[in-house]
């Protein structure tokens, strides 16, 4: 009698009947955000080390890290967290937290790597323009605060839509992995 069960067919229950008052908005649900928000691979104190990720992540290979561009000085990596498809960050590999603290070399390098991550995004993407920041410390937003890192995000003329707005989800069209690869082919080879 192993056939003679009856399969109850399976209901899927709209996302209105589960948020208490009924307000017409449907739900997204991006449960995998919730590792970032919880703060998951951010770093326990401010020190240097490898519980630092951009510490860490130059001892990895260029995929396994994620890295577009390697310098004397810094490098660039994909963010694991992206406001947009391309969003990049260019770090020093040395551990320091303000802009202030940047050698001149440094500075130079991180400009020269900014200014090429933005040529390299428009050949391949075609992008519109760009969010260019540094979050200095935790009051200002900054995730990691104690390993300084310029953010370039990509943008596109209608990028921002309901998603981030009402949903607090992206939308991004490429994996990580794709677009570093895509960044990195495309990234000039360094001068001697």
């Amino acid at each position: 009698m192993e056939d003679d069960a009856v399969e109850t067919p399976v209901r899927i229950q709209p996302a209105w009947e589960l948020c208490g008052a009924s307000d017409s908005f449907e739900r997204l649900w991006t449960p995998h955000r919730m590792v970032y928000l919880q703060g998951e691979d951010k770093p326990d104190d401010e020190g240097a080390g490898p519980h630092c990720p951009f510490c860490r992540v130059p001892g990895l290979d260029d995929d396994a890290g994620l890295i577009v561009a390697r310098g004397t000085t810094s490098f660039v990596v994909m963010n694991l967290y992206p406001y947009n498809t391309g969003h990049v960050m260019v770090c020093p590999y040395r551990h320091v937290p303000l802009y202030t603290d940047l050698t001149d070399a440094e500075t130079l390098e991180i400009a020269e790597f900014t200014k090429t991550a933005m040529r390299v995004l428009i050949e391949i993407s075609g992008c519109h323009g760009f969010n260019l920041g540094m979050n200095q410390g935790a009051v200002a937003g900054a995730g990691i605060a104690a390993h300084l890192h310029q953010h370039v995000v990509p943008r596109w003329g209608g990028d921002a839509n309901f998603l981030p707005i009402i949903g607090r989800t992206r939308a991004l069209p490429d994996l990580l992995a794709e677009t570093r690869a895509r960044l990195a082919a495309a990234w000039p080879p360094a001068v001697s």
